[in-house]
């Protein structure tokens, strides 16, 4: 969903409204669960394993559980202290995977230290690993195999699938190669018919390459990295970057990893920060998990 800005000004990009579709999106979610609860009479359930008390993912925790209640799902959420060991949290991740009543796991990250997020991650059965991040779904995405997909790569994708259609020949150019966010939505783009290009840390000239993007996915939480000058006029911009910055006043806010005021003078479209993939993350997160559910219970996504 695009909106355009409210200057006057035609030199400006339409807005891409993560918010707005992930409403949408949501409340698709809620009725396909209620049709699929009237069916087989299974309420889909997602648990949440949150270790230690880190404030930032206390709330993240919270906004899930609230948005699973509304899209009709059942949330079993699971606080664990600081000092919990390895060997008590793969246990309770065992249970989770052999309970009928949950069809979703998803481990909070990061975990404390003394705690490898690979093991733990590749602890839950692919099946319900809704986050998308064990090494069986990412093989799955890599062989072009069904699999759950991480959110916010599948967020980005569906985004651009409403602004652009058919992506198939356009050149897309990922910056940020991460296992949460690059790599995953790179390999999409390929599914997707792009000619796709990764830039990361030891990319030479990032500005020379990303200025070739029709499609320019930045995610690499360097707030303020992209400027307006590395923009292709007309490209599709998708800014996964969020990070707080304290302005002069004393006050904060959140800003993305491209210099939003340059850029959308520049790009075609443009996702906001706050308000553009952000959103999309806890909505495909439910709808991952409608989709383990669908798969437990019969066997195909519905």
């Amino acid at each position: 969903m695009s909106t355009t800005l409210s200057s006057p000004s035609s030199d400006h990009a339409s807005l891409i409204d993560g918010k707005a579709f992930a409403t949408g999106l949501r409340e698709t979610i809620r009725e396909d669960v209620r049709v699929f609860h009237d069916k087989h009479h299974v309420t889909p359930g997602l648990a949440v394993i949150l270790v230690g008390n880190d404030p930032a993912s206390e709330v993240y925790v919270r906004n899930k559980a609230i948005q699973t209640h509304h899209a009709g799902m059942r949330s079993f959420m699971h606080m664990l202290p600081e000092t919990t060991t390895e060997a008590e949290l793969l246990t309770l991740i065992k249970r989770l995977n052999t309970d009928p009543e949950i069809h979703g796991i998803l481990v909070q990250l990061p975990l404390p230290a003394g705690l490898d997020a690979r093991t733990v991650t590749n602890a839950i059965l692919p099946e319900k690993d809704v986050d998308g991040l064990g090494e069986i779904n990412a093989g799955r995405l890599a062989s072009g195999k069904p699999g759950l997909i991480p959110c916010t790569p599948l967020g980005c994708l569906m985004l651009l699938r409403h602004e652009l259609g058919d992506m198939k020949g356009k050149h897309a150019v990922v910056i940020g190669c991460s296992n949460l966010v690059g790599k995953p939505l790179a390999l999409l783009l390929l599914e997707e018919g792009c000619t796709v290009s990764v830039a990361h840390i030891h990319t030479r000239n990032p500005k020379e390459l990303a200025q070739q993007a029709d499609i320019l996915v930045v995610a690499t939480g360097v707030q303020g990295l992209v400027k307006g000058d590395w923009i292709k006029p007309d490209a599709t911009v998708i800014d996964v970057g969020i990070t707080r910055i304290t302005l002069d006043n004393g006050k904060t806010r959140l800003a993305g990893d491209v210099v939003f005021d340059e850029a959308v003078r520049t790009a075609g479209r443009i996702t906001p920060v706050p308000g553009g993939v952000g959103p999309m993350t806890i909505a495909c997160l439910l709808k991952n998990t409608l989709t383990a559910a669908q798969l437990l219970v019969t066997g195909q996504a519905e």
